[in-house]
């Protein structure tokens, strides 16, 4: 069992605590937090509550007590991989929308981790990224598809960890979101957090315990408005960063959602989601030296055709491409 301390701050003064508790390490959601309290593991000004709803004061000491998660048994699963790429030291491959990329919770097995280690074996993956995510040096989300570089060799492991913590691996996705971005270009620089109530869900926001988080995009096509959406804008999105859901938040952020994000997108317009099922965002284009010979490697995924079809059931109501549109998609 780890045992955990934190007084309350001035900012976070009138929440429950429950809510409190769910943004603290080593909790994982709300849900986990009513549980702690239930069980009477957390204590107030050194008294046990169980009062989820007790509402804290700035300057309260929060001490609770969490057992570690139980281990995951990492087995070898045979799940296809769709592999672009592989030597002694990396596999670059393209993750299907629905794949996880490694065990948690709620998805202890059938992930990607599961599918390496049936292809090439634990003990041949780096273990940068800790013993319960072998390969994984970078992530997507489960509904998003496209590239991915794994790590076979420690050696690879830490200095593709350390490219892109500097930001020299390139990653650019395809995303269709609502209405029409108005700039051919556009920067968003908006600090990311999970929020309280939600564990689920990451916003923009200025608290402390938001992280830096920057997108660049440029437009590649615009299509008109009809009876039931705002019409639409196809982008190209470049993450400086890399934060959970980032392209999906910053995008609704600047007021155009990803068309099919089921969190993020808004729900009370089923007719404007193209008979998407998940979002609209796809990593087409992946652009790094190899972590060992230095080599230059770039590799480019056209859209699965989930997302291909619908995007082209709106070529009728295309107002042209961009001149970047032109030079990736063609004329």
């Amino acid at each position: 069992m780890t045992r955990f301390e934190h007084v309350v701050e001035p900012f976070e003064k009138g929440r429950r605590l429950d809510t409190l508790l769910a943004a603290l390490e080593g909790v994982d959601s709300r849900e986990a937090a009513v549980r702690l309290i239930g069980r009477g593991k957390v204590t107030l000004n050194g008294e046990v509550t169980t009062t989820k709803r007790r509402i804290v004061l700035e300057g309260d000491a929060v001490v609770y007590v969490v057992e570690p998660p139980q281990p995951f048994s990492l087995l070898a699963e045979d799940i296809p991989l769709d592999i672009r790429y592989e030597d002694d030291d990396i596999i670059v491959l393209s993750k299907p929308a629905g794949l996880v990329v490694h065990p948690a919770q709620g998805h202890e097995s059938g992930t990607l981790v599961n599918a390496l280690i049936a292809h090439c074996g634990y003990e041949s993956l780096s273990l940068v990224q800790g013993e319960e995510r072998p390969g994984i040096v970078h992530r997507l989300d489960m509904q998003t598809s496209g590239l991915m570089i794994v790590a076979k060799s420690e050696v690879a492991g830490h200095a593709l960890k350390d490219a892109i913590r500097v930001r020299s691996v390139e990653r650019r996705y395809l995303a269709l979101v609502h209405g029409s971005v108005a700039p051919d270009t556009g920067l968003i620089d908006a600090p990311l957090s999970r929020g309280t109530d939600d564990r689920q869900r990451v916003f923009v926001t200025d608290e402390r315990s938001a992280r830096q988080s920057v997108t660049t995009f440029r437009v590649l096509e615009r299509f008109e408005a009809d009876t039931h959406d705002d019409g639409y804008t196809l982008v190209e999105c470049k993450l400086y960063t890399g934060r959970t859901h980032q392209i999906r938040v910053h995008m609704e952020y600047i007021g155009h959602a990803c068309v099919g994000d089921p969190v993020y997108g808004p729900r009370n317009r089923p007719k404007a989601q193209l008979g998407l099922e998940r979002q609209f965002l796809h990593a087409w284009r992946l652009s790094f030296a190899h972590p060992v010979t230095e080599a230059d490697m770039d590799f480019c995924e056209q859209l699965p055709e989930e997302l291909a079809v619908p995007l082209a059931s709106l070529a009728e109501r295309s107002r042209g491409r961009t001149e970047v549109g032109k030079e990736l998609l063609g004329q």
